[in-house]
């Protein structure tokens, strides 16, 4: 990370020294949000298991730095191009030793600052056009509407989707090949990538804990396949869906002979759309996912020792996930504001996700994995690259469980510094 951090310092200061004009085709640039909320309802865990005693429990705030992200991108000419992601969640992490002196002088360990540090892209690509490349390297996956449009202007929540972001790895993104091109209406995709994890699904992300992985490797078993079609035909419409199959319960490190029959596919298939004109901004998607074997997947999960990553609970065969959302800009009628490029956008949200929508008969059903979310709110662009965000959401439940009601506040940007 150090390195990074150099390699950047020093290409800014070469951009400073001899001129914009002599400077190699250097890309800079990012995206990044901070927020905080206020959650009127428990923080407890047990919050779902025993709902009637955090009924009247009181409110909890928190800040949070969902994404700091650092893009480095280079042109080498002859159509050959390299990209790079650094992403920073929740702030990064800290940690530090300390003497203790309340305890003999002992050396001690502290974590001061939780959250992740990930590489989300890093990759060579070569362009024979503008409708056929091949990138390889480690690559972002499009399923979906969120990973595939991630930055924190292209949604209107504070928060990413939770739906998507509940039931898939978001942002998805693993080492692979992928090929893909534009043509005048339509833009493909196509991925080859290394299977999911099957150790890392659970109860309430599904799938989403599955990609990546815990060790200083990737485990490579088995292996996955993604296409992905985008349509441009009708004037500020875009039109989306994509597909992807792979096999996951072969990528355990520890699987034992008893589950060698079963390969835990995973079937994802999405379907999701943007309209955009000079006032209204409407996008939704819609999301399925199966699971094969998912009650020997959930056997085998919970038998792996205490030390082990997995999450060690119930896994669902079918996950869902959709939503709708629409904004508004009122400032297309205020003359001076409109003039100045500036955008006031009113917007509601609604989404549905169930992380267990589908149970084979073997695995327990979490009836609170099925949540419904509405969200209203404000997004402010004083320039196009940031937005201040505040919205009022809630998560409903059956009558069994209690619903969730908060505010957020944000600010975001995303943009190139240099492209």
């Amino acid at each position: 990370m150090r390195r990074f951090l150099f390699i950047l310092l020093i290409h800014c200061a070469v951009i400073q020294l001899v001129g914009a004009d002599t400077i190699p085709p250097l890309s800079l640039g990012g995206y990044g949000e901070a927020a905080y909320t206020r959650n009127y309802y428990s923080d407890q865990w047990q919050r779902y298991t025993n709902a009637e005693k955090y009924r009247d429990a009181s409110s909890h705030g928190r800040f949070d730095m969902p994404h700091a992200v650092f893009y480095v991108g280079y042109d080498f000419g002859k159509g050959w191009t390299f990209g790079s992601e650094v992403e920073f969640e929740h702030g990064g992490t800290e940690s530090a030793i300390e003497m203790e002196a309340e305890e003999t002088g002992e050396y001690e360990s502290e974590i001061e600052r939780g959250g992740e540090v990930a590489l989300e892209q890093f990759w060579l690509q070569k362009s024979f056009g503008r409708a056929f490349n091949i990138r390889a390297g480690h690559i972002i996956v499009p399923v979906g509407m969120t990973n595939q449009y991630h930055l924190p202007t292209e949604f209107f929540t504070v928060y990413r989707p939770e739906g998507e972001n509940t039931i898939f790895p978001c942002t998805w993104h693993e080492t692979g090949i992928s090929i893909w091109g534009r043509t005048k209406n339509w833009r493909y995709e196509v991925q080859l990538l290394p299977g999911l994890d099957a150790d890392r699904f659970d109860s309430e992300g599904f799938i989403s804990g599955g990609a990546g992985s815990p060790y200083e490797f990737k485990i490579a078993n088995s292996y996955a396949g993604l296409l992905r079609l985008d349509n441009y035909s009708v004037r500020g419409l875009r039109i989306g869906v994509s597909g992807y199959y792979g096999h996951s319960f072969n990528n355990s490190l520890t699987k034992n002979a008893k589950y060698q029959d079963y390969n835990g596919a995973v079937t994802i298939g999405t379907v999701d759309f943007q309209y955009r004109d000079a006032r209204i901004i409407v996008r939704g998607n819609f999301d399925w996912a199966h699971l094969e074997d998912s009650e020997e997947i959930t056997k085998f999960n919970k038998s792996m020792p205490s030390a082990s990553p997995s999450p060690k609970t119930a896994v669902a065969s079918d996950a869902v996930a959709t939503g709708v959302e629409a904004g508004y800009d009122i400032f297309t009628h205020v003359p001076r504001m409109k003039a100045d490029n500036q955008r006031f956008y009113v917007f509601g949200r609604y989404e549905y996700y169930d992380s267990m929508a589908k149970v084979e008969d073997g695995v327990m059903d979490y009836g609170w994995c099925g949540k419904r979310r509405m969200a209203v709110g404000v997004n402010y662009y004083p320039i196009n690259e940031i937005a201040i965000k505040a919205e009022y959401s809630k998560r409903f439940y059956t009558s069994k469980y209690n619903d969730e009601p908060s505010i957020s506040l944000g600010v975001v940007w995303a943009g190139f510094f240099r492209h």
